[in-house]
């Protein structure tokens, strides 16, 4: 049996991309279609450069397509 999940269960997951395996973060924010009420995608904040003194790198944008997996504690995704 499926267990629903909400919005702020999914920043308690990491992001894992199936393709080569690399951690890409936690989600940070959602995309939600407001027409038609879907979650069109995941955000995941962009990795830090030099320690967090020099910002952020953009934003990954997971689209909902690209989400191969939704466990209990891990968000698989497939971004080439």
């Amino acid at each position: 049996m499926r267990k629903p999940c909400r919005i702020t269960d999914l920043r308690c997951k990491e992001v894992v991309n199936v393709c080569d395996g690399c951690r890409l973060g936690y989600p940070c924010d959602v995309e939600i279609d407001t027409v038609t009420g879907h979650l069109c995608a995941i955000i995941v904040p962009g990795a830090c450069k030099y320690f967090g003194i020099f910002g952020r790198g953009d934003d990954i944008i997971i689209p909902w397509p690209a989400i191969v997996r939704i466990g209990d504690d891990i968000i698989l995704v497939e971004k080439p």
